[in-house]
């Protein structure tokens, strides 16, 4: 089956094109262009005039519609399914610090449902190689210093699903991990560190090309001590995930980032079960957090655990709050994740050989169809 996407306005990392077509078949986008002369499909979608963009990818996520990713099987269908609503197409699933061998039956679950569904990209470990002093809402029982046995029982569970590891430079054995890690394909992310910025650098150097949600537990900008921040700002090869709720960090302070790292900067959501869900108790990973006002922390304190966002809402608040341009924000949820993760030439864009991902939004920025692979979701 072909579809035909016309009259929309098209809106990717290369700009926009107005009254713009794209026929899709096999999963694959096969031909592009403008105005009324486009090849016949078996079925027409008119776009209207709304906003037609590529399929959101989150790099860095641990759930929602009330479930979480760590909890395995239905539980991750339903979380991804309340992602897709909002344009998410292509989704990292993020777990938190575990005991080594709970993360090992973690790996192959999400390795197994990645075998049949490839819109599930793969994993990512944010725990357990973190410092403990900047450990956020990971348990600090279950942070552990990596080691070659270690890494090598992860990344083989992970049956080459595991996309990224995020890793506290300043361990013991850390920049000796990072290479081994990248030779196994495995994007390396610094965060949840004391690093500070020659530290940065130097794990920059070793392979990591990730700043794990930027200024997020993590040592902040000082003006004679510039922290891991700028040292990512000033590193062209690396990406800063950035969570834009409003909450973890102030639109000023996202505009300033996108102004020094240009189309360098992916909105994650870092989102946990509450994330279109409602209020109320939750768990992640093994501790409890509550969420009032859609702001998650862990219960009893004011530590933020994860956010309750989605990637449509980020959009919104870096075209409204940010004031990034339309073209800026949707190339931070698309074509900069893409490249993160080494899928640049596959995904993030509308054109010709790349995935059929697409989201339809309205002119408030709101979503209205979702297409991923070629079929409506």
């Amino acid at each position: 089956m072909s579809t035909l996407f016309q009259h929309a306005q098209k809106l990717d990392a290369s700009g926009q094109v107005d009254d713009f077509w794209m026929l899709v078949a096999d999963g694959t986008i096969v031909a592009t262009g403008t105005g009324g002369r486009h090849p016949a499909a078996d079925d027409t979608v008119d776009v209207a005039g709304r906003w037609l963009v590529p399929g959101f990818i989150d790099l860095h996520g641990h759930g929602g519609g009330g479930h979480s990713y760590d909890d395995g099987g239905e539980a991750i269908t339903i979380a991804l399914a309340a992602h897709r609503a909002h344009g998410t197409t292509r989704s990292v699933l993020s777990l938190v610090a575990n005991p080594l061998p709970a993360l090992i039956v973690s790996l192959g679950a999400i390795a197994d449902l990645a075998a049949t569904d490839p819109l599930i990209l793969g994993t990512h470990l944010e725990g357990p190689f973190l410092a403990p002093d900047r450990r956020g809402a990971h348990n600090p029982d279950h942070l552990i210093e990596p080691s070659p046995a270690a890494l090598e029982e992860l990344i083989g569970a992970a049956r080459g699903t595991l996309r990224q590891i995020t890793i506290a430079p300043e361990l013991p054995n850390a920049l000796d991990s990072i290479p081994v890690l990248v030779e196994a394909g495995v994007a390396v992310a610094v965060g949840h560190t004391e690093a500070d910025f020659e530290l940065t650098r130097r794990a920059f150097d070793a392979g990591a090309r990730i700043l794990t949600h930027a200024f997020n537990a993590m040592p902040g900008i000082h003006h004679r001590a510039p922290g891991p921040v700028v040292a990512a700002f000033d590193d062209t090869r690396v990406t800063l995930e950035l969570i834009l709720d409003g909450r973890h960090v102030h639109p000023a302070v996202a505009a300033l980032t996108f102004g020094a790292a240009p189309d360098r900067v992916a909105l994650i959501t870092d989102a946990m079960a509450a994330a279109a869900a409602n209020d109320g108790n939750y768990r992640l990973g093994s501790l409890n957090v509550t969420v009032r006002d859609g702001l998650a922390v862990l219960s009893g304190t004011d530590t933020i655990a994860g956010s309750t966002l989605t990637q449509d809402f980020a959009l919104r608040c870096a075209i409204s709050q940010a004031h990034f341009s339309p073209r800026e924000a949707v190339t931070a949820l698309t074509a900069t994740p893409a490249r993160a993760l080494g899928l640049g030439h596959r995904h993030g864009s509308l054109a010709e050989g790349y995935a059929a991902d697409a989201v339809l939004l309205d002119h408030d920025w709101r979503v209205t169809e979702v297409w991923a692979d070629g079929r409506q979701l």
